[in-house]
């Protein structure tokens, strides 16, 4: 059974792997069951392009999560490798890079939550270094999305590449909050 450390490393999981039609979506109804000492989180649902049933069964993490955007506590992922959270923090931090660069400082703040988003993605990369080394073994990579990104690009998952794309995107996070707080809010974020 698939083990996941919140319910936001689940649906990130969910959305990596689309149905047999090739579609993420589907309907998520969500429950929560017992099984003996264990939680574990069932989500089901049609798949919106051809209604095939979905169907994910999570056994949820004894620790009490970090609230979101963070997907897990200290430990790597057991479910999503680091080739995938690399995927998901550039295609996020890009994303909503190019928007805030068409668009007035005034509405940056629409593009926060993708940032934040991007920025937690990167920090788990940081959960597969581990002890006494200083970046991510090839070995860490055991999905298809991450061992092409790592064979492309196994720079990218040194530690000091990975503490730049973290300091970077807080700085553009800061850059969002000095600039453009939300609606009904004025003057910077503290």
């Amino acid at each position: 059974m698939l083990r996941a450390r919140s319910s936001l490393e689940a649906h990130l999981y969910m959305d990596l792997h689309p149905c047999e039609c090739g579609s993420p979506d589907f309907d998520r109804r969500h429950r929560l069951e017992q099984r003996g000492d264990d939680i574990v989180a069932v989500y089901e649902g049609a798949c919106r392009e051809c209604g095939r049933n979905r169907n994910f069964t999570f056994l949820m993490a004894d620790e009490i999560p970090p609230p979101p955007p963070a997907f897990g506590g200290p430990e790597p992922s057991e479910i999503i490798d680091p080739g995938e959270f690399a995927e998901v923090a550039h295609r996020f931090s890009r994303r909503a890079g190019l928007d805030m660069l068409n668009s007035p400082e005034s509405e940056h703040h629409t593009y926060r939550g993708a940032m934040a988003y991007a920025l937690a993605a990167f920090e788990e990369l940081l959960k597969f270094i581990p002890p006494g080394l200083d970046a991510i073994p090839a070995s860490a990579f055991t999905s298809e999305v991450g061992r092409a990104r790592y064979e492309r690009e196994p720079a990218k998952f040194d530690r000091d590449i990975l503490e730049m794309d973290i300091d970077l995107t807080r700085k553009i996070l800061a850059d969002i909050d000095a600039v453009s707080p939300p609606p009904g809010e004025s003057g910077p974020r503290a």
